[in-house]
């Protein structure tokens, strides 16, 4: 004979109020580790995305073939993650669960260095959230916020720096777009003058801009930004990203100098040194 003890099961009015809240927190937790689990595997293909990046020797130009073929397993990795967690993270929930913030960075981090590598520009946040809809690849889409998106750009100018001093190490001068054509100048009417030294240089609108032009101009356009005080994502974009910034456009700087004023002097394959030690005298780079 069973014992009835065992088999009574507690009742009350409460027990089935109780009862949804334990079917929620299981849905809960579920849900939470779901984020969890896509925005590691996202953040681990955007880095392998750009450790391909890393291989390409020009800018504002369609990335080589190999690029393309390396990078598509994990754009569909990032495809499936990014698609697999769009419902959950809609309505309130979009701010419930910022374990996505790191999958979301990394990933602008190698959207926007990809976009620079190819236009030579800075991928729009209109752009970046078009791009992750995209790859959500669902009737709703995984949010993107501003502030996951300048975190992102801020991430991508350490790219730009191991991109430029790598470029300087093997091709011997700083990546740069293509020169704009010069206009055209018609000489004066009876100057037969055929004296090349004497040509005016090109305007400066006609020249190049390089990684290093640009690396500046993020710079000041961040310097510029006025965030809301407040929020934690402030306080490590002025502690953390924005001095980290500043010491990618001082070391793009710095290698370029070594490359100018002693490049002469380095033998074949130098690598200039991109180490944190700030007393390194000029002359180490």
């Amino acid at each position: 004979m069973a014992d009835a003890g065992s088999s009574m099961q507690p009742t009350g009015p409460f027990i089935p109020m109780f009862e949804g809240f334990r079917k929620e927190l299981d849905a809960h937790h579920d849900r939470r580790e779901r984020i969890i689990k896509a925005s590691r595997d996202i953040t681990a293909s955007s880095k392998k995305i750009i450790f391909t990046l890393q291989r390409v020797r020009t800018v504002g130009q369609p990335v080589p073939p190999f690029v393309h073929k390396s990078n598509a397993q994990y754009w569909d990795t990032i495809q499936k993650q990014y698609s697999s967690i769009a419902q959950d993270l809609q309505s309130l929930n979009a701010h419930r669960y910022p374990q996505i913030t790191g999958g979301n960075q990394e990933f602008i981090e190698a959207l926007s260095f990809q976009h620079y590598l190819e236009h030579q520009s800075l991928i729009s946040f209109e752009e970046a959230k078009a791009k992750i809809a995209e790859l959500s690849r669902a009737k709703v889409e995984v949010p993107l916020t501003p502030e996951d998106y300048i975190l992102g750009i801020c991430d991508m100018t350490g790219e730009l720096m191991r991109f430029s001093v790598t470029s300087m190490a093997t091709n011997g001068k700083l990546p740069a777009g293509r020169a704009k054509a010069a206009p055209v100048s018609k000489a004066p009417a009876g100057d037969d003058s055929m004296d090349i030294d004497s040509a005016p240089p090109p305007p400066e609108s006609c020249r190049p801009r390089t990684v290093l032009d640009d690396l500046r101009v993020i710079r000041l356009q961040l310097e510029m930004f006025e965030a809301p005080y407040g929020p934690k994502w402030v306080s490590e974009l002025e502690t953390k990203k924005m001095p980290v910034l500043r010491e990618c456009v001082d070391k793009v700087e710095k290698a370029l100098y070594g490359l100018t004023v002693r490049g002469s002097e380095r033998p074949k394959g130098w690598m200039p040194d991109v180490s944190s030690d700030r007393r390194a005298e000029v002359e180490s780079y």
